[in-house]
């Protein structure tokens, strides 16, 4: 044979086993979506209640966040504080009821108690400022119930996936090999990571809902105690 060829049919032979080399060395590597559906119907959950979670806490946020306007509270008690030394009552009745804000709905509350003791008054806008606060905090839980839940589902997936590993390899016998287990063992981590991400996620979320509310409510307390000072000032 040509030694000429004999030398190319070597090189032919050592790049292919180069070649295969390189490919056992540096496997196809899945995407984080191909990983993702390997998680099966648990991260379809998983993925439900992150959806559900943020809906709830962009739209609370949204309403926090018109309701902590304290530039419009302050134009607002300016206003009633005129209409009240003026005596005109019915103007700032008809300004609160067509403010749009938690504030104007307890100054209301107040201002259709006029004429009876400030006792009672008081107590007219707490009750209104309890129901107020309890429109603020709506469906807020379900943040905190999905950021507990979220881990709790994301274990209940570790657990199908080990049962899945341990199906795999009843089948198998005695021809196991860790292709054989790689379904379950995907399963089982990749819901772990799934249920951790959701938990830690609408955990923070909550946690800025509630820093939000505190501060509502730290200023429809200041605004109320202003109100009732207003109701002292003489005319």
């Amino acid at each position: 044979m040509n030694p000429i060829l004999m030398i190319q049919a070597d090189q032919a032979d050592v790049q292919t086993a180069l070649d295969t080399m390189a490919a056992v060395a540096s496997p196809e590597r899945i995407t984080l979506w191909d990983m993702t559906l390997k998680g099966g119907w648990i991260m379809l959950v998983l993925a439900c209640l992150l959806a559900l979670a943020i809906y709830i806490a962009v739209e609370r946020y949204l309403a926090l966040r018109q309701a902590l306007k304290t530039e419009n509270d302050d134009l607002f008690m300016n206003s009633i504080r005129e209409y009240i030394h003026k005596g005109d009552v019915d103007a700032a009745r008809n300004l609160s009821k067509s403010t749009n804000s938690p504030l104007a709905r307890m100054v209301d509350k107040g201002l259709s108690r006029l004429g009876r003791p400030l006792s009672d008054i008081q107590a007219a806008i707490e009750n209104e400022g309890k129901l107020e606060v309890a429109r603020l905090e709506k469906r807020v839980s379900l943040v905190a119930t999905v950021a507990s839940l979220g881990p709790m589902i994301g274990f209940l997936g570790t657990v199908t996936g080990m049962v899945t590993c341990f199906q795999d390899m009843a089948f198998a016998g005695n021809n196991i090999d860790i292709s054989v287990l790689a379904t379950g063992m995907y399963e089982a981590m990749v819901t772990t990571i799934g249920g951790l991400i959701v938990g830690i996620v609408c955990y923070f979320l909550y946690n800025v809902l509630v820093t939000r509310i505190n501060k509502v409510v730290l200023d429809i307390e200041v605004r109320a105690t202003e109100f009732m000072d207003l109701l002292h000032e003489p005319a």
